[in-house]
């Protein structure tokens, strides 16, 4: 399994939507960028991440499962974007602040910090594992279910 985080404004689509979409999930359509459609084309079935509020908020502020692989974007018109699919899985009881993640050694080479613009990107373990405990989650429950 592997782990990845996806950002999204909140006035856009935050987390209490994606949570309103149940077990259909949503696709993750939308992205312009070719390094998060790559990213998306390496993710499978079963696969965890964190849905991150960007612009308001700047938090994990839940978890998320892939529920259907890269496909076509059906927001796309001209068939080079992918996405894939995504349901909420469970809230973060406390958000993790990005200030939070920085002000954390361990954290320091996470992608989050590094480039924190590109809006789907990958999550090491180590790092899914130490923000579901400064969440307040049991990391074994949130990546494992």
């Amino acid at each position: 399994m592997r782990y990845w985080l996806f950002k999204s404004e909140p006035f856009k689509w935050s987390f209490d939507h994606q949570k309103k979409a149940d077990a259909k999930g949503q696709e993750w359509d939308g992205v312009r960028n070719y390094q998060a459609r790559n990213f998306m084309r390496d993710m499978k079935i079963g696969d965890r991440g964190f849905f991150y509020h960007s612009n308001e908020g700047k938090a994990v502020v839940g978890i998320v499962e892939i529920i259907a692989e890269a496909h076509p974007d059906s927001t796309a018109k001209d068939g080079k974007w992918e996405c894939v699919d995504i349901k909420a899985l469970m809230d973060m009881p406390e958000p993790v602040s990005l200030d939070a993640v920085k002000a954390e050694p361990k954290l320091k080479d996470m992608v989050l910090v590094n480039n924190s613009r590109l809006s789907v990107q990958p999550v090491a373990p180590s790092e899914f594992r130490l923000i579901c405990e400064m969440g307040g989650l049991d990391p074994d429950t949130a990546m494992t279910g």
